[in-house]
């Protein structure tokens, strides 16, 4: 039964882990063309600051499922260098995703109190 609920747990790993790389690469395409169109048409600072904002929220996503793969994958290891590695993986991952939404929160904030610019504006 424990080697059954290891491979399917390995199997889930590498699918949660592959599903946190394809939201960070289309974040990343989807970020890449923003950028290159607003550099193109001379957007606003305001504008470029929505285009990072939608980055960071691809990146918090992506934070979240590998801290979720790191979890199962803390759960059938035996090795305590390998459980210390997986933590302090986790450690940083959980420190980056709270910084990030602690980042996002202060955007919103800032932006639900002031109106956008109207600088660069055609």
């Amino acid at each position: 039964m424990k080697e059954w609920l290891d491979t399917i747990s390995e199997h889930c790993i590498v699918f949660i882990d592959a599903v946190a790389l394809a939201v960070i690469v289309f974040g990343t395409l989807e970020v890449v063309i923003g950028a290159v169109r607003a550099a193109i048409r001379g957007a606003s600072s305001h504008e470029l600051r929505i285009i990072w904002l939608k980055y960071a929220r691809w990146l918090t996503a992506a934070l979240t499922f590998q801290l979720a793969a790191d979890i199962i994958e803390t759960s059938i290891t035996t090795d305590w260098q390998t459980i210390g590695r997986v933590a302090a993986i986790a450690v940083i991952r959980t420190f980056l995703n709270f910084f990030l939404d602690r980042d996002l929160e202060e955007i919103r904030v800032r932006q639900h109190s002031s109106p956008p610019p109207a600088e660069g504006r055609r």
